[in-house]
């Protein structure tokens, strides 16, 4: 062999080295191989047993009832007993009777001012009355006037009368003025103290009584002022004065608010608001109160519509017992617009559209049989069934998506 033939050969063994190992590699790992396939094969049935187990499911029955459409709209709740009270009469606020956001009762007495003047005062009047009552009294007892009245002047107050009462008629009708009605009174008042039987009047008017009980009704009054008390039951809020405070007349003192009954003003577009009725109900749901509903009805639907947003206002009274529902809080309101009486009706999420038709499973020993339905009217929660099942029914409502035709199923909660 030649030098230059040896390495060729050395070549040659070693490529035979390397597909001999190669081979015997290769046999080594076909037995594995072999398992793992075996592997695989056992596995295979079980994978499809476990395909043909009950999958879970939710369902639902199949009830009648009544259907209800409902519009959604945002509002604001507001209240329409607020009141600003004030003093209306001066002095100084000997007590302050009332906490920020303390619920009072109607009557109560919530401020009280010094009342001392005003009954000084009152005592001064009630003085000056009776000196008055008491000169008339003597006139009376020494004077004895005669008050059954001359025949002549009782018979012109008769005419008088009568002219008095036609021009009332007339001034009614529009055939004569506010002057010719003012004539005809006085022509009356006169013929009355003609009479004499307005005589009393009279001398009251000169002794300076009548003045005098005038002073003392209005200075009892301005007594009775100097306590306010709240017109209704409410919360009181935004109390502006302090006990010593000298008071002027039109002075604010505090907001009194009823929060038990509130409304909500809804923007309802234009197109809607003929489907709306006043004492529909209407749920109302705030973002302070999330999963609570509170229920309210239509009180009122505006007459206007805005020309700038094209909506109508819709008014919704409230209960608010509790007080928890606050003035300016912002609701979403849904109002019932129409009512579809005792429908069948099967949840939305049991419904299912399959080769453009809509179809429910139902269970039936255990099984989902697919229904394909006829549907009527529907709402966000409810489709109603006109054919395809029937009342007592059980539909599933999850788990259904991927079920086919005869699928075993098990229901759970």
């Amino acid at each position: 062999m030649s030098k230059r033939s040896k390495p060729l050969v050395i070549t040659l063994i070693i490529i035979i080295l390397g597909l001999a190992l190669g081979a015997w590699l290769l046999y080594k790992k076909s037995p594995r191989e072999n398992s793992g396939s075996a592997e695989t094969s056992a596995a295979t049935p079980a994978a499809e047993t476990q395909t043909t187990a009950p999958l879970p499911v939710k369902v639902a029955t199949v009830s009648v009832a009544d259907l209800e459409k409902r519009i959604k709209s945002p509002g604001e709740v507001f209240t329409e007993r607020k009141v600003i009270l004030k003093a209306e009469v001066k002095g100084v606020l000997k007590k302050l009777n009332i906490l920020e956001g303390r619920q009072v009762r109607s009557g109560e007495v919530l401020v009280e001012l010094d009342d001392t003047p005003y009954r000084l005062q009152l005592e001064q009047d009630e003085a000056t009355r009776l000196k008055a009552l008491s000169e008339l009294l003597l006139d009376r007892l020494f004077q004895q006037p005669d008050l059954t009245g001359n025949p002549d002047d009782l018979e012109k107050l008769k005419k008088a009368e009568e002219s008095f009462l036609q021009a009332e008629a007339a001034h009614r009708e529009g055939r004569i003025g506010q002057a010719e009605l003012d004539r005809a009174r006085r022509d009356y008042e006169l013929a009355l103290i003609s009479s004499g039987l307005k005589r009393d009047e009279i001398i009251a008017a000169s002794k300076g009584l009548t003045q005098a009980e005038v002073n003392v009704k209005r200075t009892r009054m301005e007594l009775e002022k100097t306590r306010i008390t709240a017109p209704f039951s409410g919360v009181v809020t935004q109390i502006k004065v302090a006990p010593g405070e000298h008071i002027e007349a039109g002075r604010e003192i505090c907001t009194l608010v009823d929060l038990s009954q509130l409304k909500i003003e809804a923007k309802v577009l234009e197109t809607l608001i003929g489907k709306i009725k006043v004492g529909r109900e209407a749920d109302v749901r705030f973002s302070a109160y999330p999963g609570k509903v509170f229920r309210g009805r239509v009180a009122a639907i505006s007459p206007l519509v805005s020309t700038t947003e094209k909506t109508c206002s819709v008014f919704i009274q409230l209960d608010n017992p509790s007080g928890e529902i606050k003035p300016g809080m912002h609701a979403e309101v849904e109002i019932v617009s129409e009512v579809f009486p005792r429908r069948l009706l099967v949840p939305q999420a049991a419904v299912l559209v399959r080769g453009g038709r809509p179809l429910v499973f139902v269970i039936e020993n255990n099984l989902a049989k697919w229904r394909y339905i006829q549907t009527g009217e529907e709402n966000e929660q409810f489709v109603e069934v006109l054919d395809g099942v029937k009342e007592g029914e059980q539909v599933i409502v999850e788990g259904h998506l991927t079920l086919a035709h005869d699928s075993p199923v098990r229901v759970v909660e």
